[in-house]
């Protein structure tokens, strides 16, 4: 977990540059999935809506959901993680970053690391 981050309930986090949203799930996510085999992003260039489902990751275990924490035009998808879906476990909030989201600054109900700290019982 990142101090600098913002969290949500569905395990993401959120990096705010500007008006551009870097998102990616955390490390708890991740060791709750398992091995990550796959991952379906969106479309660059795609408009999606805050608290719908955006992407797959599949993992030896199960299915999970990427939520897109924020509305907005997905700029640029983690072609690395798309190629190599282990760099989710390996790296999860580096190289493992899923989407780039340009946003227009609300990043609705988001939780700092103390309280996801809390939220996740770490």
């Amino acid at each position: 977990m990142t101090a600098d981050l913002k969290y949500t309930e569905e395990h993401e986090w959120i990096a705010v540059d500007g008006d551009v949203a870097t998102i990616g799930i955390t490390d708890y996510a991740a060791e709750q999935l398992g091995d990550v085999v796959f991952v379906e992003l969106p479309a660059v260039g795609s408009t999606i809506t805050a608290a719908t489902v955006v992407g797959e990751i599949e993992s030896t275990k199960s299915v999970g959901e990427l939520y897109a924490p924020v509305a907005g035009e997905v700029v640029e998808i983690n072609d690395a993680v798309v190629d190599q879906p282990d760099l989710v476990n390996a790296d999860p909030f580096g190289q493992g970053w899923l989407i780039k989201v340009r946003f227009d600054g609300d990043l609705g109900a988001v939780m700092d690391a103390e309280a996801y700290a809390a939220f996740t019982g770490a």
